[in-house]
């Protein structure tokens, strides 16, 4: 039976290099991976996940493709799921909290050094990612932004090398804003709304959280061109 993926994760896994010996964590499934092996685009992968439930559904979906050669499913905590031996080249982290991404980054940073690409999915503060990256000698290659099902998605492509981004490249992203696609500007307008509203209940005397804000606001109107 065929994998069938979300448009998130597809647009994720058009980012996974052919040839690819790929890490997925946190892979829940291992939606990801199985796609890729049946596509032909990858032979080797290794299914991170770190709780019970999802770990035993990922073992179950691999067992039942007949694609235990090729898929490994570990049950791991972040990076933890590959040792520097397995000449893994890219990692995948999709679908979990920015700074969740970052620290899970950090923690397992010592075994970068041989990953060639990753491809990061965060589902909010994306400048956390941003910031790690530009810290640990990773540059990013590429962005992409997607809607499905109402909720807005960014991902992050890197490959290691330095890059100096300013403090508008890390909150919008380089690439995101040079594109300023439909989906982009939605994802702003929206946080332009919520920033607004947020500005009118703080009181006036809390003048440091009105600066705060309003410095927010500015930076999306600067970025949309709107007043």
């Amino acid at each position: 039976m065929e994998t069938k993926l979300s448009k998130r994760l597809e647009t994720v896994a058009s980012f996974v290099p052919q040839g690819a010996r790929l890490v997925d964590v946190g892979s829940d499934h291992a939606y990801l991976p199985l796609f890729l092996v049946e596509q032909g685009r990858i032979d080797f992968a290794i299914a991170g996940e770190v709780v019970q439930g999802p770990y035993q559904s990922a073992l179950q979906n691999v067992e039942q493709a007949g694609q235990t050669e090729k898929i490994l499913v570990r049950l791991a905590n972040g990076l933890g799921a590959f040792e520097t031996s397995d000449q893994m080249t890219a990692v995948t982290i999709a679908g979990m909290g920015g700074r969740l991404i970052a620290e899970i980054l950090e923690a397992g940073k010592e075994k970068l050094a041989t990953i060639e690409r990753l491809i990061l999915q965060p589902n909010n503060r994306e400048d956390d990612v941003r910031r790690w990256l530009e810290k640990n000698g990773f540059r990013l290659v590429a962005e992409k932004i997607l809607e499905e099902n109402g909720k807005l998605y960014e991902i992050l492509v890197a490959e290691s090398g330095q890059m100096r981004l300013s403090e508008v490249e890390h909150r919008f992203g380089p690439y995101l804003l040079e594109e300023a696609s439909p989906v982009f500007v939605k994802k702003w307008r929206r946080e332009l709304e919520k920033l607004s509203f947020a500005l009118e209940q703080v009181p006036s005397e809390r003048q440091g959280d009105r600066f705060a804000i309003s410095r927010k606001i500015q930076q999306i109107q600067e970025v949309l061109h709107v007043s």
